[in-house]
C-alpha cells in the first residue's frame, strides 16, 4: 500500500515538474521576443514623399540586399548625381591641366581650397580673381561627363564649367552661351528629377530653385524604382523572420508600359507639363497623367538621339513586333552594364536566332560584320552625333556627342561609308 502511495506521489512530483518546465519555456518565450522587439528602433525618414510615403535611404536596403546593393552602387543611375567632393569629382584640380578659356579675356581655373573644389573666374590680362564658386553638387555619372552645382543659401544653381569625358577636359557648360561669361544658371524641380531620388522645394513663393538641402537623395538608388520603402523597412526591421517582402513595389509585378514609363519618366525627351508637381510620380502610376510627349508619333523618327531613348525605341520594329518588350529586356538596372557588348548581343541573338520560329539571323554581308565585329549593337543601334547636345571644349571649337540611338534599324551603308 505504501509503495502504491509513494508512486502516486512521484507521478504527482512528475507531472509537477513537467508543467513547471513548459511554464519555463514559455515565460522564455515570451521575454525573449519583448527583448527582440525592445532592441528595434524604428528608422526615421529622410524626407516624405507628396503622398505621405517616407524615404529610408538605399544604404539601409544593403542590410538585407547587399550583393545588389553593392553592383547597383556602380551603376551610371546610382552615380547620376552625388555630393561634390575629390573622390567622384571628374577632372583635373593641377596647375596647367586645371584651366578652360572661355575667349580672349576670360578664363576659368578650378581649384583646391581647404579640402573643397572651386571654379575661379580670371580676366587674363591682369590674372585679377572676377568671382569664385565652389562645387556643392554634382549632376552626371562621368560617363559622357559631369556639370556641378553650387549652393547660395538654400538656391542650386548650374556653374558655367562642365566636365568632358571623351576628351577629359574642363568645357563651357552645354546651353551656356559660347565665348561668354555668363550668370550661374538655376536649378529647377525638372532638372533635378531625372538625376535625384527625391528633392524637396522648399518656398510657397513661386522660386522654384529652393530645396531643403538635408532632405535631397542624391543618386538614382533604390526608392526610384521601388518607391519609398520606410514603410517596408521598419516592418521587416521589426519581424526579420517574415521573408515575404511587404510594402515595396515589385518591378516583376508591373504591366509592360508601367515598366515603359518607369523608364520613360527621365528617358523620353522633354515632355509637356501636367498638373502635377515634380517628384510626385511614382513607378506603377500612369507617366501620361503627370506629364506627355513634346512631340507626335509623325516625329518620332527624327528624335535627337540625346535624351530621348524611349521615343526611338518605340519607333522600332523590334519593340513593335513584341508584346513584353521593354527597357529591362536588355538593361539590368542593378548592374553596370556599359560596353558590356557581349551581354546585349545575347539579348539580340536570344530572339534573332535559326530558330524555325525566328529565322531572322543576320544576313549583312562579311565587309559589314567585319566591320563591327560581328557586333549586333555597333551595327544595329550605333553612335549618333546629336543635334542637340553640343560642347564647347576650347575657344574655337563646338562639337556634337554622340549618344547611342535607340531606334533599331539597320546602318550598313553608314557603316561602310566611315
Amino acid at each position: 500500500m505504501k509503495k502504491k502511495v509513494q508512486k502516486l506521489k512521484d507521478k504527482k512530483n512528475l507531472g509537477a515538474l513537467i508543467i513547471l518546465l513548459i511554464a519555463c519555456l514559455f515565460i522564455f518565450i515570451f521575454f525573449s521576443n519583448s527583448i527582440i522587439k525592445s532592441d528595434y528602433i524604428p528608422i526615421k525618414p529622410i524626407t516624405i514623399h507628396n503622398n505621405g510615403s517616407g524615404f529610408s535611404g538605399s544604404k539601409v536596403c544593403a542590410e538585407c540586399h547587399l550583393d545588389i546593393y553593392n553592383s547597383h552602387i556602380k551603376t551610371a543611375h546610382y552615380k547620376s548625381s552625388a555630393e561634390a567632393n575629390l573622390e567622384n569629382v571628374k577632372g583635373n584640380f593641377k596647375k596647367g591641366e586645371n584651366t578652360f578659356h572661355l575667349n580672349d579675356a576670360i578664363a576659368f581655373k578650378m581649384n583646391l581650397r581647404n579640402d573643397s573644389l572651386y571654379q575661379d573666374v580670371f580676366i587674363k590680362s591682369n590674372d585679377s580673381l572676377i568671382n569664385s564658386s565652389r562645387f556643392d553638387a554634382i549632376i552626371g555619372s562621368g560617363t559622357k561627363g559631369q556639370s556641378y552645382l553650387k549652393w547660395q543659401d538654400s538656391s542650386l544653381y548650374q556653374i558655367q564649367v562642365s566636365y568632358f569625358a571623351p576628351t577629359k577636359s574642363w568645357i563651357n557648360s552645354p546651353g551656356y552661351p559660347p565665348n561668354r561669361l555668363a550668370s550661374n544658371r538655376p536649378v529647377q524641380q525638372r532638372c533635378l528629377e531625372c538625376h535625384v531620388t527625391h528633392a524637396k522645394n522648399s518656398t510657397s513663393f513661386g522660386k522654384k530653385n529652393v530645396y531643403y538641402k538635408s532632405k535631397i537623395i542624391y543618386g538614382i538608388d533604390c526608392e526610384r524604382c521601388h518607391g519609398p520603402s520606410l514603410k517596408h523597412v521598419n516592418f521587416h526591421k521589426k519581424n526579420p523572420e517574415d521573408t515575404i517582402g511587404k510594402f515595396a513595389i515589385k518591378y516583376r509585378n508591373l504591366s509592360k508600359q508601367q515598366k515603359l514609363d518607369a523608364c520613360a519618366l527621365c528617358h523620353s525627351g522633354l515632355r509637356k507639363k501636367g498638373n502635377k508637381s515634380p517628384f510626385s510620380f511614382i513607378i506603377g502610376d500612369t507617366l501620361n497623367l503627370f506629364s506627355t510627349p513634346d512631340y507626335t508619333k509623325e516625329d518620332i523618327k527624327k528624335l535627337d538621339v540625346h535624351g530621348n531613348q524611349y521615343g526611338l525605341l518605340s519607333a522600332s520594329k523590334c519593340f513593335k513586333k513584341s508584346t513584353t518588350m521593354d527597357c529591362t529586356t536588355c538593361h539590368n538596372p542593378h548592374k553596370n552594364q556599359r560596353n558590356n557588348y557581349t551581354s546585349f548581343n545575347k539579348k539580340c541573338l536570344s530572339c534573332h536566332n535559326s530558330n524555325e520560329n525566328h529565322k531572322n539571323i543576320c544576313t549583312a554581308e562579311k565587309e559589314v560584320t567585319n566591320t563591327v565585329n560581328n557586333n549586333c549593337i555597333e551595327c544595329h543601334m550605333p553612335l549618333v552625333s546629336s543635334k542637340t547636345m553640343k560642347i564647347q571644349s576650347s575657344e574655337d571649337s563646338l562639337e556634337s556627342v554622340k549618344v547611342r540611338t535607340h531606334f533599331i534599324a539597320v546602318y550598313a551603308d553608314s557603316l561602310l561609308s566611315k
